[in-house]
C-alpha cells in the first residue's frame, strides 16, 4: 500500500472538488430521483409518531442552531470539569440566566414542557433575590439532568449493561451493534494498558455473548490513541511496533469469534502512521479467511478518496476483504485550528458542508463498486445520503451496510429497515457519564 498521501494533504480544495465531481456516475435524472426519495423520506419521518420525552424532540427545541442548545451543551461538558460549587455556580448563572427557555411550550411531549419549565424557573430564582438558597438546588438540578440527557446517548455504562439493552432492540426492530468504550486517549502507559485490558475483556464478552446467542456479527471499536500515550508522527519508532502488536492481538481475539473490529478515525495527522499499522494487520497470514477487520475513512479529508483506492488496491494485493466504515468527520473544528497554527497554504479537510457531502457520495460509489473487496459501512443520519447510496447500488443491495450513533437516527432507519430490507448497525457508546460528553 502507497503510505504517501502527503499531495493530497492540503491540495486546493477547488482542485479535490473537481476530481470527485468527474469520478462520479451522476447526472439530472439521478439528482431528481434522489431529491423526490429523500423528500419523500423526511415526510414519512415527520409524520411518524413519537412518543413523549423522545430526545430528537428535545433536540427539535434546544438544537445546537440556538442560543439554549449551545449553552446546554457547554453547560454539560464544562461542569464535568469544575472542582468547586462556587465556579459551578458562576457558570450556571452565566449560560442560565442568559437565555430565553421556552416555557409553557413542548404540547404534550413531557420532557419539553418541564425542561422549559425548570429552566424558565431556574433562571428566575438566579435572578431574584433568594439566588444564594436556589443556586445548590439548581446545580444539583442541571447536574441530574445532564446525566438523564447523557443517557440517552449511552447504550450502558458496561458492555455486558449495553448488550443487555442491544438485544431488546436487535429482537424489535433487527439492528446490529457495534460497541465503542468510551474514553479519551491515554496519557501514561498504564492508561494504554487499562484501556488494552478493557478492549480484551470486550470483546471475549461480546465474542462470548455471541456465541450463546448466535447472533448476527456485532462489532468493537477501537482508538489507537487509546494503546499508545505517545501516539504521533514523531513518535513513530516507539509506537508503531508497539501498537502493531496490541492490534493484532485485538484482531486475533476478534477473529476468534469471528466479530468485527474497527480501527476509528481520529485527526488527520495520524493518518499515514495509523496506515503502516493497519497494513500489517491486513498482511497477518494468521488472520486469513476473517473479514471483520475494518477502519473508519472520514469524507470531509481531501485525502479520502486516494485512501480508498489505497485500501482497495491493498485487499486485492493480499486477496483480503476489509470493512470500511464511510462517516463525514468529527474533528473538523480541531483541523481548521492546527492548519491556520501551523500557517499551512492550505486545510486538509473541506472547508465547505457541500464539498464535504460531495466527498461522501464519490467516496461511497467507489465502495459500492469495489464490494469484492471492501465491505461498505455507511455512517450517516441524512435522508438525502442514505437514498443516494440505495441509488447509486442500482438495484445491488448485498454487500454493505448502514450506520447510525445510538440516539440518534432511529425514526430515519425505521423507514430503511422496513422498507429497503438493508443491514442497520447501531455505533453505540458503553461507559460511564463523564466519559460521553468529551466523546460528543
Amino acid at each position: 500500500m502507497p503510505l504517501d498521501l502527503s499531495p493530497y494533504l492540503t491540495m486546493p480544495e477547488q482542485d479535490c472538488v473537481t476530481e470527485l465531481v468527474q469520478s462520479m456516475d451522476w447526472d439530472g435524472a439521478r439528482s431528481a430521483r434522489i431529491g423526490a426519495r429523500a423528500a419523500d423520506t423526511v415526510r414519512k419521518m415527520r409524520s411518524a409518531k413519537r412518543k413523549p420525552g423522545s430526545i430528537e424532540n428535545f433536540f427539535q427545541a434546544y438544537s445546537l442552531s440556538t442560543q439554549e442548545g449551545i449553552a446546554l451543551m457547554c453547560l454539560a461538558e464544562a461542569l464535568l470539569r469544575v472542582p468547586d460549587a462556587k465556579t459551578a455556580n458562576a457558570l450556571i448563572r452565566d449560560k442560565i440566566a442568559r437565555t430565553t427557555w421556552l416555557k409553557g411550550k413542548g404540547g404534550n411531549d413531557w420532557m419539553l414542557r418541564m425542561a422549559g419549565l425548570g429552566l424558565s424557573v431556574g433562571k428566575s430564582t438566579l435572578d431574584g433575590p433568594f439566588s444564594k438558597l436556589g443556586e445548590p438546588v439548581i446545580r444539583k438540578a442541571i447536574s441530574e439532568g445532564m446525566k438523564v440527557l447523557g443517557g440517552q446517548f449511552v447504550l450502558g455504562q458496561s458492555i455486558e449493561e449495553a448488550q443487555k439493552n442491544a438485544a431488546a432492540l436487535a429482537a424489535e426492530k433487527g439492528y446490529l451493534f457495534s460497541y465503542d468504550m468510551l474514553g479519551e486517549g491515554a496519557r501514561t502507559r498504564e492508561d494504554a494498558e487499562a484501556y488494552f485490558r478493557s478492549y480484551e475483556a470486550a470483546i471475549e464478552s461480546i465474542g462470548e455473548n455471541r456465541s450463546r446467542n448466535d447472533g448476527a456479527h456485532p462489532g468493537i471499536s477501537v482508538k489507537l490513541s487509546a494503546l499508545h500515550p505517545r501516539y504521533s508522527f514523531a513518535q513513530e519508532a516507539d509506537c508503531v511496533p508497539i501498537l502493531t502488536a496490541r492490534l493484532k492481538v485485538l484482531a486475533r481475539k476478534a477473529a476468534n469469534y469471528n466479530i468485527c473490529l474497527t480501527v476509528d478515525a481520529e485527526e488527520v495527522d495520524r493518518l499515514e502512521t495509523s496506515l503502516k499499522i493497519i497494513q500489517s494487520v491486513i498482511e497477518d497470514i494468521t488472520l486469513t479467511g476473517w473479514e471483520g477487520f475494518g477502519l473508519a475513512v472520514q469524507a470531509y479529508g481531501k485525502r479520502a478518496m486516494p485512501l480508498l483506492d489505497n485500501l482497495i488496491e491493498t485487499a486485492r494485493l493480499h486477496s483480503k476483504r476489509i470493512q470500511v466504515r464511510l462517516v463525514k468527520g468529527a474533528y473538523w473544528d480541531t483541523e481548521i485550528k492546527r492548519a491556520q497554527m501551523k500557517g499551512l497554504e492550505d486545510y486538509p479537510v473541506f472547508t465547505r458542508r457541500g464539498h464535504t457531502d460531495i466527498s461522501y457520495l464519490a467516496c461511497a460509489q467507489k465502495l459500492l463498486q469495489s464490494r469484492d473487496v471492501i465491505y461498505p459501512m455507511f455512517g450517516t443520519h441524512n435522508a438525502y445520503t442514505v437514498q443516494a447510496v440505495l441509488d447509486m447500488t442500482d438495484g445491488d443491495m448485498a454487500g454493505f451496510e448502514f450506520q447510525r450513533l445510538f440516539g440518534m437516527g432511529d425514526s430515519l432507519y425505521d423507514i430503511v429497515l422496513k422498507e429497503e430490507k438493508v443491514p442497520v448497525r447501531i455505533y453505540a457508546p458503553v461507559g460511564v457519564h463523564q466519559d460521553l460528553l468529551p466523546y460528543l
